[in-house]
């Protein structure tokens, strides 16, 4: 009697869970100002994907993910997060995470502004997002992968307090070019770190 009172009150506190997990990733549109600019902020949708392929074919000069990818990505809504920013109707950058609650980690599977709207602090806003989000459901990391050549990408991490850790040899599709590993501990932050 014991044991199924037991797997029921287990299989009830982890319905619960899921439910506040999926409220909590929830997002609602907003106009937010960045270092002075007005940008539209929202999660994004399946009709997002043309813009954001184009942004990912500017900044890496090819798409490493295709249309599919981020659709599936996209509808998975209860341990995924996409959001995009736009100014005038233009989709600027956008950036995904999925939250691992096995691992109690975040991780960043894509994050890509425009060339022209790089260093206007939108990347930097994006993240910071994305770890209150993960803040709130209780992650303990954050994590990502990002190019050995992309040093620019790799100071904004470190100056947000991710470290690098060990590289992925040949990791990306296409060139083969190696990832450096970064993590950041967000029970340094949740404890008042940042």
């Amino acid at each position: 009697m014991f044991e199924k009172f037991k797997e029921w009150f287990e299989t009830s506190q982890n319905r619960q869970r899921r439910q506040v997990i999926a409220d909590t990733l929830q997002f609602k549109n907003a106009i937010e100002n960045i270092n002075g600019e007005n940008y539209f902020i929202a999660r994004a949708q399946i009709t997002d994907i043309p813009e954001i392929l184009q942004v990912e074919q500017q900044v890496y000069g090819a798409t490493p993910w295709n249309e599919s990818a981020f659709s599936q990505e996209i509808r998975r809504s209860r341990d995924r997060l996409y959001l995009v920013v736009r100014q005038k109707d233009q989709l600027l950058g956008f950036i995904g995470c999925s939250f691992n609650f096995q691992k109690n980690d975040a991780h960043i599977t894509n994050i890509a502004v425009r060339p022209s709207f790089q260093n206007r602090g939108v990347g930097r806003y994006l993240i910071r997002k994305m770890i209150h989000k993960s803040l709130m459901v209780d992650m303990k990391t954050m994590s990502l992968e990002v190019r050995v050549s992309n040093t620019s990408a790799q100071r904004l991490y470190r100056r947000i307090g991710f470290i690098p850790g060990k590289t992925k040899k040949n990791y990306y599709f296409g060139d083969h070019e190696d990832a450096l590993d970064m993590q950041l501990e967000l029970s340094y932050l949740k404890d008042g770190g940042e």
